[in-house]
């Protein structure tokens, strides 16, 4: 399982950070990623872009993603406003996503 912290805030200037994380991802092949989200506090349209891209490596590849909360209200609002939620595995907490993602 391969691990990403994302913490404070991501708009544009901060995405490529993330974009560099799902390319170790990717070259790690590993079964399963779970995205901690827990302190993350604000993104933009461009974040979300960049979670929905590595929804699509993952699924393409047959992996699993998965994001770790408690999500803040403002990345809430984001997925529920966008119509994106659904589309993403989501746990109250670190501890169940990689449990989630382990078995």
């Amino acid at each position: 399982m391969f691990v990403v912290q994302a913490c404070g805030e991501f708009d544009a200037d901060e995405v490529d950070l993330l974009l560099a994380a799902w390319e170790e991802a990717d070259e790690r092949a590993l079964p399963a990623t779970v995205v901690d989200l827990t302190g993350c506090v604000f993104g933009d349209s461009s974040f979300l872009g960049a979670l929905l891209i590595a929804r699509s490596r993952h699924l393409a590849s047959g992996r699993q993603l998965v994001l770790a909360g408690p999500l803040q209200p403002r990345i809430l609002l984001l997925l529920a406003v966008s119509g994106t939620m659904e589309a993403f595995d989501v746990t109250e907490n670190l501890a169940e996503a990689v449990n989630r993602s382990t078995g």
